[in-house]
């Protein structure tokens, strides 16, 4: 059939391959792999979450990685690819994020958690390695502290949220302190999944403020590496030093030069204490 004898799009067809074609150059612009992995749906207690898998998969290390607020999978670009050559790294979306459709109602972090470890399960890896950065470290511990079976070591990355400034105006200033002079990846890749997470940020704002980690990091029994970036406004040095304290054996790493979004600005730092962990065991 030629272009002419073609059927014309239709509107939504039309404004899905902008939409699609933006999305391609927004990965092509900043590093992020525009070919996707194996894209898995998964769904439990009325939530679905989408699940992007990557390397080898019949390595013996998974690593599973889950994103903050506003955040998605691909967000994790970066550290993917550093990942992929030596692990099987899997990737999601949480509900209402990236790809993953909005739940009838905004989900706790504990339904959260209970979601992703039923998500592991059905993975039948085993014990993972979890990483979860901001809003993730706090679904990670639920995670680790709930279901201990599933998660094997656990990486907190910018963990949220300081007890001790919980209100959410101010975390918001913080947040816009803490962006102020980012680099452009970090602000376009972070543009782009605020936009996707949808009218009810406000709602999981309340879910994330609302959790209080503070309460059972003294419970997580898993391997802990603490991650921060140097100048992270979120999550300043003083509730980093409380989080690692809290947390049995678990151990610091600052990343130098860098602020909250330390993962998806460059994943190298991270990703090379991460092997230099791994391979003190």
């Amino acid at each position: 059939m030629s272009r002419d004898d073609a059927a014309p799009e239709t509107p939504a067809e039309a404004v899905d391959a902008v939409v699609d074609a933006v999305d391609r150059a927004i990965d092509a612009v900043t590093g992020v792999p525009t070919d996707d992995g194996r894209i898995e749906v998964f769904a439990s207690g009325g939530m679905s979450l989408i699940a992007e898998h990557r390397g080898d998969p019949d390595a013996p290390l998974t690593v599973v990685l889950v994103h903050g607020i506003g955040m998605g999978r691909k967000v994790f670009g970066d550290l993917v690819m550093h990942l992929e050559g030596e692990a099987h790294v899997v990737a999601l979306d949480l509900p209402g994020y990236g790809d993953a459709p909005e739940p009838p109602r905004t989900p706790t972090i504990e339904r959260t958690a209970d979601l992703v470890a039923a998500y592991l399960r059905h993975l039948g890896r085993g014990p993972v390695l979890l990483l979860g950065h901001s809003m993730g470290t706090q679904v990670g511990t639920e995670v680790a502290v709930r279901h201990p079976d599933t998660v094997g070591r656990l990486v907190l990355v910018a963990p949220t949220v300081d007890r001790h400034h919980r209100h959410p105006l101010r975390q918001l200033w913080r947040l816009g302190r803490d962006l102020w002079g980012e680099s452009p990846k970090v602000l376009l890749l972070g543009a782009r999944e605020y936009v996707r997470a949808g009218p009810h940020l406000r709602r999981k704002m309340r879910a994330m403020l609302t959790h209080r980690p503070e309460h059972v990091f003294d419970r997580i029994t898993a391997p802990t590496l603490v991650v921060r970036g140097e100048f992270d406004v979120v999550v300043p040095q003083p509730w980093f030093d409380e989080v690692v304290a809290a947390i049995p054996g678990a151990r610091p790493f600052v990343v130098e030069g860098h602020r909250h979004e330390t993962l998806i600005r460059t994943a190298e730092p991270a990703a090379a204490e991460l092997r230099r962990w791994l391979a003190e065991d």
